[in-house]
Protein backbone atom coordinates (compact mmCIF):
# COMPACT_ATOMS: atom_id res chain seq x y z
CA UNK A 1 0.00 0.00 0.00
CA UNK A 2 1.61 3.01 -1.39
CA UNK A 3 1.75 6.26 1.03
CA UNK A 4 -0.46 9.25 -0.37
CA UNK A 5 0.90 12.80 0.68
CA UNK A 6 -0.77 15.93 0.44
CA UNK A 7 0.52 19.04 0.64
CA UNK A 8 -1.81 21.81 2.07
CA UNK A 9 -0.96 25.27 2.16
CA UNK A 10 -0.91 27.25 5.20
CA UNK A 11 -2.63 30.33 4.66
CA UNK A 12 -1.73 32.30 7.66
CA UNK A 13 -4.27 35.46 8.05
CA UNK A 14 -2.50 39.19 7.89
CA UNK A 15 -3.57 41.16 11.08
CA UNK A 16 -5.89 40.53 13.44
CA UNK A 17 -8.78 42.97 11.98
CA UNK A 18 -6.66 43.91 8.52
CA UNK A 19 -6.98 40.73 6.01
CA UNK A 20 -3.47 42.45 3.85
CA UNK A 21 -1.12 43.60 6.31
CA UNK A 22 0.36 42.89 9.26
CA UNK A 23 2.40 45.13 11.92
CA UNK A 24 6.05 45.44 10.83
CA UNK A 25 5.12 45.24 7.02
CA UNK A 26 6.22 47.05 4.75
CA UNK A 27 4.02 50.07 3.50
CA UNK A 28 2.47 49.69 0.37
CA UNK A 29 3.87 52.52 -2.05
CA UNK A 30 1.78 54.16 -4.80
CA UNK A 31 1.71 55.56 -7.99
CA UNK A 32 0.87 59.64 -8.28
CA UNK A 33 -2.49 60.42 -6.76
CA UNK A 34 -4.09 63.43 -7.35
CA UNK A 35 -4.22 66.00 -4.30
CA UNK A 36 -6.85 68.45 -4.20
CA UNK A 37 -4.13 70.82 -4.69
CA UNK A 38 -3.65 69.90 -8.21
CA UNK A 39 -0.67 68.12 -7.64
CA UNK A 40 0.03 64.62 -7.92
CA UNK A 41 1.40 62.84 -4.27
CA UNK A 42 3.75 60.04 -3.84
CA UNK A 43 4.93 58.04 -0.57
CA UNK A 44 8.71 59.11 -0.96
CA UNK A 45 7.64 62.45 -0.51
CA UNK A 46 7.29 62.23 3.41
CA UNK A 47 10.70 61.19 3.45
CA UNK A 48 12.33 63.57 5.51
CA UNK A 49 9.14 63.26 8.22
CA UNK A 50 10.23 60.46 10.84
CA UNK A 51 6.11 59.37 11.03
CA UNK A 52 3.54 59.33 8.13
CA UNK A 53 -0.15 58.65 8.95
CA UNK A 54 -2.12 57.25 6.09
CA UNK A 55 -6.09 57.63 6.95
CA UNK A 56 -8.59 56.82 4.46
CA UNK A 57 -11.60 58.67 4.71
CA UNK A 58 -13.97 60.37 2.75
CA UNK A 59 -16.70 63.43 2.20
CA UNK A 60 -19.49 61.08 2.57
CA UNK A 61 -19.64 59.23 5.94
CA UNK A 62 -20.89 61.02 9.12
CA UNK A 63 -18.06 58.73 10.91
CA UNK A 64 -15.41 60.26 9.09
CA UNK A 65 -16.81 64.37 9.01
CA UNK A 66 -17.04 63.64 13.04
CA UNK A 67 -13.43 62.72 12.93
CA UNK A 68 -11.74 66.06 11.15
CA UNK A 69 -11.40 68.23 13.80
CA UNK A 70 -9.58 65.13 15.70
CA UNK A 71 -7.35 64.76 12.71
CA UNK A 72 -6.39 68.45 12.55
CA UNK A 73 -5.62 69.07 15.88
CA UNK A 74 -3.72 65.28 15.49
CA UNK A 75 -1.52 67.08 12.21
CA UNK A 76 -0.90 69.91 14.69
CA UNK A 77 -0.21 68.28 17.72
CA UNK A 78 2.89 66.46 15.77
CA UNK A 79 3.68 68.63 12.49
CA UNK A 80 7.41 68.49 13.42
CA UNK A 81 7.28 64.57 13.47
CA UNK A 82 5.03 63.67 10.81
CA UNK A 83 2.94 64.42 8.30
CA UNK A 84 -0.74 63.24 7.53
CA UNK A 85 -2.02 61.85 5.02
CA UNK A 86 -5.20 61.26 3.79
CA UNK A 87 -6.62 59.25 0.87
CA UNK A 88 -10.41 58.95 -0.25
CA UNK A 89 -11.23 56.00 -2.34
CA UNK A 90 -15.28 56.25 -2.82
CA UNK A 91 -16.09 57.05 -6.30
CA UNK A 92 -19.49 58.52 -5.34
CA UNK A 93 -19.89 62.06 -6.65
CA UNK A 94 -20.22 63.39 -3.06
CA UNK A 95 -16.84 61.72 -2.85
CA UNK A 96 -15.70 63.53 -5.89
CA UNK A 97 -12.01 65.54 -6.43
CA UNK A 98 -14.10 68.64 -6.75
CA UNK A 99 -16.55 67.76 -3.36
CA UNK A 100 -13.34 66.62 -1.81
CA UNK A 101 -11.11 70.39 -2.75
CA UNK A 102 -14.87 72.26 -1.54
CA UNK A 103 -14.74 69.96 1.75
CA UNK A 104 -11.05 70.66 2.86
CA UNK A 105 -11.55 74.63 1.51
CA UNK A 106 -14.87 74.42 4.39
CA UNK A 107 -13.29 72.61 7.17
CA UNK A 108 -9.77 74.35 7.10
CA UNK A 109 -7.84 70.86 6.39
CA UNK A 110 -4.17 71.00 7.58
CA UNK A 111 -3.21 68.19 6.27
CA UNK A 112 -3.11 66.46 2.42
CA UNK A 113 -5.89 65.05 0.72
CA UNK A 114 -5.57 62.34 -2.17
CA UNK A 115 -8.04 60.66 -4.21
CA UNK A 116 -7.56 57.26 -4.74
CA UNK A 117 -9.88 56.82 -8.09
CA UNK A 118 -8.62 53.30 -9.24
CA UNK A 119 -9.00 52.14 -5.55
CA UNK A 120 -5.71 50.12 -5.59
CA UNK A 121 -4.37 51.84 -3.13
CA UNK A 122 -7.48 51.39 -0.22
CA UNK A 123 -7.44 47.17 -1.49
CA UNK A 124 -3.18 46.99 -0.97
CA UNK A 125 -4.06 48.50 2.76
CA UNK A 126 -6.25 46.42 3.31
CA UNK A 127 -8.68 49.01 4.27
CA UNK A 128 -11.96 48.77 4.48
CA UNK A 129 -13.81 51.72 6.98
CA UNK A 130 -13.75 55.18 6.80
CA UNK A 131 -11.85 56.49 8.65
CA UNK A 132 -8.79 53.68 9.18
CA UNK A 133 -5.28 55.21 9.96
CA UNK A 134 -2.29 53.59 9.68
CA UNK A 135 0.99 54.73 11.37
CA UNK A 136 4.15 54.42 9.58
CA UNK A 137 7.69 54.66 10.66
CA UNK A 138 10.89 56.19 9.30
CA UNK A 139 11.45 52.69 7.33
CA UNK A 140 8.10 53.44 6.33
CA UNK A 141 7.17 50.19 8.30
CA UNK A 142 3.43 49.21 9.85
CA UNK A 143 3.46 50.20 13.69
CA UNK A 144 -0.16 50.94 14.17
CA UNK A 145 -3.37 50.38 12.42
CA UNK A 146 -6.99 50.79 13.35
CA UNK A 147 -8.83 53.33 14.69
CA UNK A 148 -8.07 56.44 16.16
CA UNK A 149 -9.40 56.32 19.80
CA UNK A 150 -11.81 54.16 21.56
CA UNK A 151 -15.04 56.29 21.13
CA UNK A 152 -16.84 58.24 18.05
CA UNK A 153 -18.01 60.61 20.65
CA UNK A 154 -14.55 62.92 21.44
CA UNK A 155 -16.18 63.99 25.05
CA UNK A 156 -16.13 60.34 25.80
CA UNK A 157 -12.97 59.10 24.33
CA UNK A 158 -10.95 57.37 27.18
CA UNK A 159 -8.13 55.64 24.99
CA UNK A 160 -6.07 57.21 21.79
CA UNK A 161 -5.04 54.36 20.24
CA UNK A 162 -2.84 56.36 17.15
CA UNK A 163 -1.52 58.82 19.67
CA UNK A 164 -0.12 56.24 22.26
CA UNK A 165 1.14 53.83 19.18
CA UNK A 166 3.37 57.61 18.47
CA UNK A 167 4.25 58.24 22.23
CA UNK A 168 5.65 54.08 21.92
CA UNK A 169 7.25 54.43 18.77
CA UNK A 170 9.13 57.59 19.92
CA UNK A 171 10.63 55.95 23.00
CA UNK A 172 11.64 52.82 20.81
CA UNK A 173 8.62 50.20 22.33
CA UNK A 174 6.01 48.62 21.11
CA UNK A 175 2.06 49.95 21.50
CA UNK A 176 0.59 47.96 23.85
CA UNK A 177 -2.40 47.59 21.33
CA UNK A 178 -0.52 48.36 17.84
CA UNK A 179 -3.90 46.69 15.99
CA UNK A 180 -7.41 47.88 16.62
CA UNK A 181 -10.45 47.60 14.84
CA UNK A 182 -11.37 50.63 13.08
CA UNK A 183 -14.97 52.12 12.95
CA UNK A 184 -16.99 53.97 10.55
CA UNK A 185 -18.40 53.49 7.10
CA UNK A 186 -17.35 51.03 4.72
CA UNK A 187 -15.36 52.01 1.79
CA UNK A 188 -17.30 51.81 -1.68
CA UNK A 189 -15.07 49.57 -3.42
CA UNK A 190 -16.84 49.43 -7.00
CA UNK A 191 -18.05 45.33 -7.52
CA UNK A 192 -16.29 43.50 -9.94
CA UNK A 193 -17.10 43.51 -13.96
CA UNK A 194 -18.25 47.38 -12.99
Amino acid sequence: MGILLISALLVVPAGKYNDVLSIGDKAPAWEAMMGIDGKKHILDEWKDKPYLVVVFTCNSCPCSRDYEDRIKAFTEKHKDKLAVVAINANLIKEDSLDAMKKRAEERGYNFTYLQDETQKVAKAYGATYTPEFFLLDSDRKLIYMGALDDKDDPDKVTIRFLEEALTAAQAGKTAAKNETLARGCMIRYKKRGK
